[in-house]
């Protein structure tokens, strides 16, 4: 099924759900029940997946919109999704030959399909970095292919309730000099002068993002060239033991609670919910979280060791990537479209800086005015912590990806008590260790 630009915002009014169309066949793999686009009638048939939220959702189908309308040989299928079923769905359109042609990649998962050979090399197909800010183009170059392209410059920081904090009359933070044990202090105070009814903070315990820094402000890091982990057991015993601290305090959300937070809408996260009152994200969310919740929200930096906000270690980060399928039937079109995406004012100015402050120069400039104010103030971040930044992460190598939901699993039993943190430690060191290992 082809749709034209008016078909499409006709079926976007109906909403995300209905956005999920019938697929084009796959060519070569004799299949016409799903994955990626090809030729009807003379056009060229694209069909693109992104997970988001309902701002994503309606900013995308703009930006697909105001493609069709400069390209009225293409018609695209899109097929939105919610971040807890994307990488399912993915994984068996992948294995069945029916991925979509053009997909929106993460920075966990992009080794793992690159080495798998099923993302395309963009570079072969004509994909144009040439106005992207300096240290921004390579961010899904992996062993010298290109399998994705940065979508947007985002940054790990805590959000806070400050409508909530005011309640109680708590102070926040001073986000240059607070540490780790503050966050576990604030945490209570909130959960002790609500008296349970608002928990201080949403849970972090698998947080990939917030271990990580932990770890880099010991001069350590999640993993290293030659798909090796970069810290100990005894790290990891130690981080959980430190949020066992937040379990006993009543800080953060129970195993049960947190367990069932893994897999909800974004809008129904406990944070947005007002149920906690900080809570991790990354900085291109600060809009959807604001449209989410009805509130304004503040944003910090995470916390140090030392408190001292310059030894953070801190990071931008490519919010996400644009991949192509490397099964697609029309690889020039697919990179084409994607050239767009990120190098066209009017991809700009329908995405904003949704998925991140956009990587192209240009593009930047050219929506700095009609960025909205969550917007504004998540630019202003990025460039107040540019003295606060360590060196980039590298991406995780294959079965990487796992990272947090095993953290998640082994950091659950011992919240239920059926592991102490070093036990859980070990079984999900190991386990993530054979995964990246292929054993």
């Amino acid at each position: 099924m082809r749709s034209s630009r008016r078909q499409f915002l006709a079926m976007a009014g109906a909403g995300a759900a209905g956005l999920g169309l019938a697929s084009c066949s796959r060519g070569d793999t004799g299949n016409d029940d799903g994955g990626g686009g090809g030729e009807s009638d003379g056009a060229t048939s694209l069909t693109f997946t992104w997970w988001g939220n309902p701002v994503r959702n309606e900013n995308t189908t703009n930006a697909i919109a105001a493609y069709l309308d400069e390209n009225p040989d293409v018609s695209i299928e899109a097929q939105p999704g919610e971040w807890a079923s994307y990488w399912d769905r993915l994984a068996t359109q992948t294995a069945g030959n029916t991925a979509p042609d053009v997909i929106q990649m993460d920075m966990a998962y992009i080794s793992e399909y690159g080495a798998r050979g099923a993302l395309l090399d963009l570079d072969e197909y004509g994909l144009d970095t040439s106005g992207f800010l300096e240290g921004t183009a390579d961010s899904g170059v992996i062993d010298g292919t290109n399998y994705g392209v940065n979508a947007g410059i985002n940054t790990p920081l805590v959000m806070v309730n400050t409508a909530l904090l005011d309640q109680y009359g708590i102070a926040l933070p001073d986000d240059m000099t607070w540490t780790w044990d503050d966050w576990l202090a604030l945490a209570t105070s909130i959960t002790d002068a609500s008296a349970g009814a608002v928990i201080g903070t949403s849970a972090i315990i698998s947080n990939d993002a917030m271990i990580s820094a932990w770890l880099r402000q010991q001069g350590k890091e999640l993993f290293l060239e030659g798909a090796q982990l970069g810290f100990e057991v005894d790290d990891v015993t130690a981080w959980l033991e430190f949020q066992q601290r937040f379990a006993d305090a009543g800080a953060m959300p129970s195993a049960s609670q947190i367990t069932e937070e893994s897999s909800v809408a974004f809008d129904q996260s406990m944070f947005l919910t007002g149920k906690t009152a900080m809570a991790m994200y990354w900085s291109n969310q600060l809009e959807a979280a604001e449209t989410a919740s009805g509130s304004e929200l503040t944003i910090l930096r995470f916390p140090s060791l030392d408190g001292d906000a310059t030894t953070r270690k801190a990071w931008y980060k490519a919010s996400m990537l644009w991949s192509a399928s490397a099964r697609t039937e029309n690889p020039e079109a697919a990179v084409a479209f994607i050239n767009w995406l990120i190098n066209s004012t009017a991809a700009g100015e329908a995405n904003l800086a949704e998925r991140g402050i956009p990587a192209n120069e240009e593009v930047q400039a050219h929506i700095a005015d009609l960025l909205s104010d969550p917007q504004q103030r998540v630019a202003a971040f990025i460039s107040d912590i540019e003295g606060e930044l360590g060196d980039t992460p590298i991406a995780p190598p294959p079965g990487g990806g796992q990272f947090g939901a095993l953290l998640l699993r082994y950091a659950t039993e011992m919240l239920f008590g059926n592991a102490t943190a070093a036990e859980a430690a070990s079984g999900f060191y190991d386990e993530l260790t054979a995964a990246i290992s292929g054993s």
